[in-house]
């Protein structure tokens, strides 16, 4: 089995957070892979790994970043792939690793998701790998309109609440 996600950040201290893309991939059975590498400490790998992942079968990137939040940006200077950073709080409840991952130069895009949002980042891995994998397509359309069914529940459950001036 070889990966087609790639999860990457900048040291272990990311896993809780980035935890919960693992878990999603592996419940979507999608292949993926995680490492750490730094921008910072381990430059010459990290341009090693984006140039090599399409190669490798990779096809999204999922970078966690936080304090310099540079590493996105780095891989994604190196790559054709699509990336998505994930923003990991840290200094400034993560508004700074926001900042630096959303502000790209022109020609550099990552594609962002909220701070520590790290399932976000593997459901939109999973959206692009769905373009060309209908098992995925589905896997996602399932799970799509299981998010439906939780708002629904939550509704019933609200209805089943009463008080005196409540209307509904």
């Amino acid at each position: 089995m070889k990966p087609i996600v790639s999860i990457i950040m900048g040291s272990t201290s990311d896993l809780p957070v980035m935890e919960k893309a693992c878990q999603f991939l592996n419940e979507m059975a999608v292949p993926f892979e995680v490492n750490a590498l730094s921008a910072h400490r381990t430059p010459e790998q990290v341009e090693a790994f984006a140039k090599g992942a399409a190669s490798r079968g990779v096809k999204v990137i999922i970078a966690a970043a936080g304090m310099a939040a540079a590493l996105p940006g780095v891989i994604a200077a190196n790559t054709v792939l699509p990336v998505v950073g994930v923003p990991v709080k840290g200094m400034l409840d993560g508004l700074d690793a926001l900042l630096s991952i959303v502000q790209m130069p022109p020609g550099i895009p990552v594609a962002t998701v909220g701070v520590n949002q790290a399932v976000n980042a593997a459901i939109l891995a999973c959206e692009i790998i769905a373009l060309h994998d209908e098992e995925t397509a589905v896997k996602m359309a399932d799970y799509k309109a299981s998010l439906c069914k939780k708002i629904d529940k939550a509704n019933a459950d609200l209805a089943q609440i009463k008080y005196e001036f409540k209307t509904n």
